[in-house]
């Protein structure tokens, strides 16, 4: 049976069917041939699923902040924020490198959806920057990877759809997981701009002589585009609105300013962006609803559970859990599309984190969201590494190698993610009046912890939470003050 089902998913994957049919079929077998759910009016729970998803405040948020983020793209959005980078940036070395990545940056903020932002932005910067005499592949690989960091910067699709897929003690607040991927976001894309001043300094004639007359002329211009992300993530954060009440704001403030302030979408423009977006919805929910069914097969053969036995019987320490599971996800992300990739791991390896090794559920899913961004880059599936090759008209050998520099820059920064939780609980920490630093639980969960969740560095052992494996062991962690 198991060999008939790899034998049908391989199949529909060699003749190009879409990923929905993949899933949807894994899904009717996984619980036709291997549970007890055998008629089709079983199989209604897939309905169930479909039905519990419009009454998800972070589902709602998605099919809006798509919205918005198409007619940004059809209103001339990105060419005003690059415009405005180049002004303020260019002069220096590599700047016109850095403008691509802080554009990326605000535009991914505006878009949420990393795809879009490289379209939209990459498909300016690109040109400009060989034309500035930077190299190819350096511009490509620059490009590529800083339109990845929509993953991270908010309003994120990939954090709404982590936000939606976790449950139980490690369910998270979408507006909690915005707020701790600023930091990151920021640490990956200034790790990009140093590589951009380094290779720019190599660079001769390819610096913007500075105009504060330019800028001021390009600030008017964009500074109503700047106003998205602080309405957005005021608003939330201010207590004023929901994330998806953020998403209804988003898309009416975008068709108020492409529509009456730039003048540049008619009604027709913009129902062709509605009617695009809705393409893209339309292809994201069957994706979701089914990875919630494959979810419900799994839940139904204990694989949760034997995953958890199975991780307790390795007793690895939480540094080797967390290694382990960074390179797994990185190996997924490279096979399958990183939406199901969230939506039927996270919830298996988020209630591990924490209840096993105490490791935070934002920091987790900070991490989580970050191997998913990495996944946009690594090949074979790699989303923005087909978006590149189609956008930039070069061979997708080409841009796998153009990519490689800046990917081994946020493999990096993910490594000092992960064993440094204060860049991720830094921002909920300040917010919270909470204490700034948080630690890694290196030797097992904590018994005492922020109210944020992040584990102090007073910590037992992990083999104090395993059971049988306590006995005749002694506790070598320190013990937590009273």
């Amino acid at each position: 049976m198991i060999t008939i089902t790899v034998l049908s998913i391989l199949f529909l994957a060699a003749i190009g069917a879409p990923l929905f049919a993949i899933m949807g079929v894994a899904t009717l077998m996984c619980l036709a041939l291997f549970t007890d759910l055998t008629n089709f009016s079983d199989m209604t729970l897939l309905i169930q699923h479909m039905e519990n998803l419009a009454t998800k405040q972070e589902f709602l948020a998605i099919p809006l902040f798509i919205a918005s983020g198409a007619i940004m793209t059809a209103g001339g959005i990105a060419r005003r924020l690059v415009d405005l980078m180049q002004s303020l940036l260019g002069w220096m070395p590599g700047g016109l490198a850095v403008s691509a990545v802080a554009a990326c940056m605000f535009f991914a903020a505006i878009s949420g959806s990393s795809p879009v932002t490289l379209i939209a932005v990459g498909s300016m910067m690109v040109p400009a920057l060989i034309k500035n005499k930077y190299p190819e592949n350096f511009s490509i690989g620059l490009v590529t990877t800083a339109g990845s960091l929509g993953c991270l910067v908010p309003p994120s699709i990939s954090m709404l759809i982590y936000a939606i897929s976790v449950s139980g003690a490690s369910t998270v607040d979408p507006s909690d997981l915005f707020l701790a991927g600023l930091i990151p976001a920021c640490f990956i894309a200034g790790l990009l701009s140093i590589y951009s001043i380094w290779v720019g300094l190599g660079i001769k004639d390819s610096r913007i002589p500075f105009s504060i007359k330019d800028v001021k002329e390009k600030a008017a211009d964009g500074i109503w585009a700047l106003f998205l992300p602080v309405i957005v993530l005021g608003g939330i954060y201010g207590g004023w609105y929901t994330p998806s009440q953020a998403g209804a704001v988003a898309v009416v403030y975008s068709l108020f300013l492409t529509m009456y302030v730039y003048d540049e979408l008619k009604l027709p423009t913009v129902l062709t962006s509605l009617r695009d977006a809705a393409v893209l919805m339309g292809a994201l929910l069957p994706i979701i609803v089914l990875a919630f069914g494959l979810n419900d097969f799994l839940a139904l053969v204990n694989v949760q559970d034997k995953l958890m036995d199975g991780i307790k019987e390795l007793n690895p320490s939480p540094a080797q859990f967390m290694l382990l599971v960074n390179v797994i996800l990185i190996v997924l992300g490279a096979l399958m599309d990183s939406i199901s990739a969230t939506l039927i791991f996270a919830p298996m390896l988020a209630p591990i984190a924490q209840e096993l090794f105490g490791i935070d559920p934002i920091h987790f899913g900070i991490v989580f969201v970050v191997n998913m961004e990495i996944g946009y880059l690594m090949p074979p599936v790699a989303t923005n590494l087909f978006i590149a090759s189609a956008v930039f008209k070069k061979s997708f050998g080409q841009v796998t190698k153009a990519v490689l520099p800046t990917l081994g820059l946020t493999c990096f920064a993910l490594i000092l993610i992960i064993f440094m939780p204060t860049i991720s609980l830094f921002a909920l920490s300040l917010r919270d009046g909470k204490p700034l630093m948080s630690y890694f639980p290196w030797r097992g969960r904590p018994e005492t912890s922020t109210s944020t969740g992040a584990p102090t560095n007073n910590m037992p052992s992990l083999k104090s939470l395993t059971g049988k494996m306590l006995e005749g062991v002694e506790d070598e962690g320190p013990k937590a003050e009273e």
